[in-house]
């Protein structure tokens, strides 16, 4: 029953991701906005809000076992940056790879992606130098919470401003096909538009919170560790929306979004979730956390510097995905 739950979650998120992406793209064209501010804005928060509520709930109104909370908190703000920056960017050249081949080219816009990094490598940066400040030391602790909070505002910012002139470039955001809702006689409105959105995200949540639910029974039948499963299971579970949406965008040659959604989210989980565990969690460098920040900026920093020479090739990307097999043959060895 566990592993039917799995299936029926999967096909569930699938197909909201599908509805999610679709409303999304009409969204984007109806409002002439770049596909860089609806990748890595409305697609990567929206899409980031199953994972970021784990971590929330866990801290705020978790189990009676502080410590616990406290895990699956770090484990659930970490885990969730280093699985988009390395498993969900390999998962996309993955499904390319038969199209474009091992030597093939992404195209995604460079100046926002290369901006996209650049907050979140910063971000990450002032995150792993939190988990030397001790705990007790609230006031550097609380600059450096808030300081990841402003890199986020000022990424907010300029993505935003820097949409008009990407749009007269040709990188506005198009829709392929017909809003789903659309086909059913509703009109062709912003609160239709809306409407789907709001429904795709609904069954994005449910999907995602049904998928995590089996995976922890999952887990408990196998037997690992609250911190593990809150780095590596959980994730997994979480990050699907972002991985689906991706792939979904990458098959259709629209490389900009495709990133954009992976990582705006990277971004977006990159700054303000760090800066609550940095507050109200230990948020000390234990082997596990330190090896999956360190392996999640290094994955960033080779996409950063990929990305900038002006070619980014597919197997670029198994590099990432490469790391991510470093990093489990560190935590389960």
């Amino acid at each position: 029953m566990v592993f039917l739950q799995l299936f029926l979650m999967l096909i569930l998120i699938l197909i909201a991701a599908q509805v999610f992406t679709n409303a999304l793209e009409h969204l984007g064209e109806k409002l002439k906005i770049s596909e860089g501010v609806t990748g890595s804005l409305f697609a990567a928060v929206g899409t980031a809000l199953p994972e970021t509520s784990i971590p929330l709930l866990a801290l705020l109104a978790g189990t009676q076992n502080m410590a616990t909370n406290h895990e699956i908190g770090v484990g659930a703000i970490l885990g969730a940056p280093l699985m988009l920056a390395t498993l969900s960017i390999s998962l996309m050249a993955f499904a390319v790879w038969l199209r474009r081949g091992s030597q093939g080219h992404f195209h995604p816009e460079k100046h926002g992606l290369i901006r996209d990094l650049n907050f979140f490598i910063m971000a990450f940066v002032l995150a792993i130098v939190a988990m030397y400040v001790p705990h007790e030391n609230a006031v550097v602790r609380a600059a450096l919470s808030f300081g990841m909070v402003l890199i986020y505002f000022i990424y907010i910012m300029l993505t935003i401003r820097a949409s008009k002139a990407l749009v007269q470039d040709g990188h506005g955001t198009e829709a392929d096909e017909e809003m789903y809702l659309n086909r059913l006689g509703l009109p062709d409105n912003m609160v239709v538009i809306v409407l789907q959105l709001v429904l795709g995200l609904v069954l994005l949540v449910a999907g995602a919170k049904g998928f995590i639910h089996g995976v922890e029974a999952a887990a408990a039948l196998i037997g690992i560790s609250t911190l593990l499963l809150s780095l590596l299971i959980i994730p997994i579970a979480t990050e699907l929306p972002e991985k689906v949406n991706s792939i979904l965008w990458i098959r259709k040659g629209k490389d900009t979004l495709a990133f954009g959604n992976i990582t705006g989210a990277m971004v977006f989980q990159g700054t303000l979730l760090p800066a609550i565990g940095i507050m109200l969690t230990p948020w000390e460098p234990r082997v596990e956390v330190l090896a999956g920040v360190i392996v999640t900026l290094l994955a960033a920093i080779w996409l950063r510097v990929m990305i900038a020479r002006g070619q980014l090739r597919i197997w670029h990307l198994w590099v990432n995905g490469a790391m991510y097999l470093a990093y489990l043959a560190i935590v389960l060895g």
